[in-house]
């Protein structure tokens, strides 16, 4: 809209060329609006998109106003959310870089900031919405990408200390179930010293794989340090955490790298979430130690020098 302190271009600006040097100039404003990257528009109350410049229209996936006209913004934004930002924008008069998910008929989902402010039609006394949306997916995107990596042990692909400091954090009902189960594996000092270091990492991120392919994608692996892994069970009951238990020590025998040894626990009297890991920590020790005293606690004997696959150390 034209600046009130600046009057439109005289015809003598604008053959002198002095107009696209003002944005009270409508040419000049209006060729602005169409070469930005952000996205410009204006709705009403009821939805309706009425005009948009062509980098509103890209972040939309649409080709033309003419089809996006076909569509209000309930299409693409939750209601509720809308109505919300509406109820908040008459009370604060203008809204400033809200982040909004944008969920496109394709499918696709962009990420935006969104400021805009109300304008009351004069003739009219409806209420229209202008605004501009900044497209801030990629950087999203990026924003998650790193996350995820400081979240993820380089070698191993699991999560890291990182992720379970996330848990313990993590807001919980009162009612919510959890198990936990601890993986060590056997001997890993004695592998390294033998076959060196290079050779352990390999057993590591074997283990590692072993590990995800028997448990669902939602339950996190994490890599505690050394040789030892911890596997979350969301929504778990201790049935529930030895029947993974019984799932794992029955591949192992086939696919399991080395042999490892099990510890678990499921949340009990309303525990906080690292008191369960702590006891299926104290489980693993109890069976490593006191059941199985000594330096080896595999059920080959001593003298075998190699690790073999398939004991969990459960027997």
């Amino acid at each position: 809209m034209p600046r009130k302190d600046h009057p439109p271009a005289s015809k003598e600006e604008q053959a002198s060329g002095n107009a696209l040097r003002r944005l009270s100039d409508p040419e000049t404003l209006s060729n602005f609006a169409e070469n930005l990257q952000e996205g410009i528009y204006i709705t009403n109350a009821t939805g309706e998109i009425l005009d948009a410049n062509p980098a509103f229209l890209g972040i939309f996936g649409m080709s033309s106003m003419e089809e996006m006209n076909r569509y209000r913004v309930s299409d693409f934004v939750d209601d509720d959310i809308r109505q919300r930002e509406i109820e908040l924008l008459k009370r604060e008069g203008s809204l400033r870089n809200r982040e909004l998910q944008i969920k496109r008929l394709d499918g696709v989902t962009r990420t935006v900031l969104d400021t805009w402010y109300s304008q009351k039609d004069p003739a009219t006394g409806e209420t229209v919405f202008h605004g501009i949306l900044v497209d801030i997916t990629e950087r999203k995107d990026l924003e998650t990408q790193l996350r995820e990596q400081s979240i993820r042990d380089p070698l191993t692909g699991c999560y890291n200390r990182r992720k379970l400091v996330d848990l313990y954090t993590q807001k919980r009902e009162p009612e919510e179930i959890w198990g936990c189960i601890y993986a060590d594996i056997d001997h890993f000092k004695q592998y390294n010293d033998v076959y060196g270091h290079a050779a352990g990492d390999s057993v590591l991120l074997r283990m590692s794989r072993f590990l995800m392919r028997y448990v669902r994608a939602e339950e996190p692996v994490i890599r505690m340090g050394g040789d030892e892994f911890l596997i979350v069970l969301e929504n778990a009951t201790l049935e529930h955490a030895e029947r993974v238990v019984n799932r794992l020590q029955a591949a192992a025998t086939d696919t399991a790298p080395v042999s490892f040894t099990m510890g678990w626990a499921a949340r009990q009297d309303g525990e906080r979430f690292e008191e369960t890991v702590n006891r299926a920590d104290s489980v693993l020790i109890d069976v490593r130690v006191v059941k199985r005293p000594g330096s080896y606690t595999r059920r080959t004997p001593p003298e075998t020098n190699r690790p073999k696959a398939g004991d969990s150390s459960l027997n």
